[in-house]
């Protein structure tokens, strides 16, 4: 499909979908919402892809939101604006809660709303000269719609000082807060990424899903009797399925499992 806004690449295996709007640092609008919506769904409909990446043209990763469409947002009613608001909700929503694993790929500037789609992806790989910020508040603004998954990747405390503070945030410190997983040099961003998706498609693809949903229901939760029973119920569905069986199969008989991508596909 042909997109306004974004460009998706399809590998063996993987939705590189890149976003498209270089000369304004990739920042979204309303369409960019709808699009990369759509195309991550698609990936996610897609039974040959394993994996997603999102990834910036340009200099930037994203800048966060199009001010001139914030602008447009201010002349809408109050109902209008909460509907245009929720856009931007549900993209994250289909990013974090996706079956199939996606990694931010970032370099350069990831602000705002742009600092919202990295906290929503399961892996972040970002160069070393990537710089995050929480800016809304120095627009009278707040992160509203990214703030569940910022305050669930670096925590309350850390989220406390770049809430409140606008201040920028180097690759580094990024890392330390645990809002990516792993830095690289810009030349060698690409190869990182790769080196991770190379894992990915090792594991079973419901398996994936199925242990992305676990992080999600386990994360907080008392551990007790109950928490206990329900972990305990999940491993023995798990065992019993088609893909288990043929995982444990492949062990013994040390071959790659069914799902893992021959070397002359990869």
């Amino acid at each position: 499909m042909n997109y306004e806004t974004i460009e998706t690449v399809i590998a063996p295996g993987v939705a590189l979908i890149w976003l498209n709007r270089p000369d304004l640092r990739n920042a979204m609008n309303d369409t960019m919402i709808a699009e990369l919506t759509d195309a991550i769904e698609a990936a996610i409909d897609d039974e040959s892809i394993r994996a997603i990446v999102l990834a910036g043209r340009g200099k930037a990763f994203c800048a966060g939101g199009d001010l001139n469409w914030m602008k447009r947002a201010n002349e809408m009613t109050p109902e209008e604006a909460f509907e245009d608001s929720r856009k931007l909700a549900k993209l994250l929503r289909t990013i974090h809660d996706s079956p199939k694993p996606v990694i931010a790929r970032v370099h350069g500037a990831a602000f705002a709303g742009g600092m919202g789609l990295v906290a929503a992806c399961d892996i972040a790989v970002a160069s070393h000269e990537a710089r995050f910020c929480l800016s809304e508040v120095k627009l009278g603004l707040i992160p509203a719609m990214i703030s569940p998954y910022v305050i669930g990747t670096i925590g309350a405390n850390q989220a406390r000082r770049w809430f409140l503070t606008a201040e920028v945030i180097e690759a580094g410190e990024a890392w330390r807060i645990g809002l990516v997983h792993e830095l690289a040099p810009l030349d060698e961003l690409d190869a990182a990424v790769n080196a991770i998706l190379g894992h990915l498609v090792q594991a079973g693809p419901l398996a994936l899903g199925q242990a992305k949903r676990l992080i999600r229901d386990v994360a907080g939760r008392e551990i007790d009797d109950e928490l206990g029973d329900e972990t305990a119920r999940r491993i023995a569905e798990v065992r019993a399925s088609a893909e288990a069986q043929e995982g444990i199969a492949a062990f013994f008989a040390k071959r790659p499992a069914a799902w893992v991508p021959s070397q002359e596909g990869q």
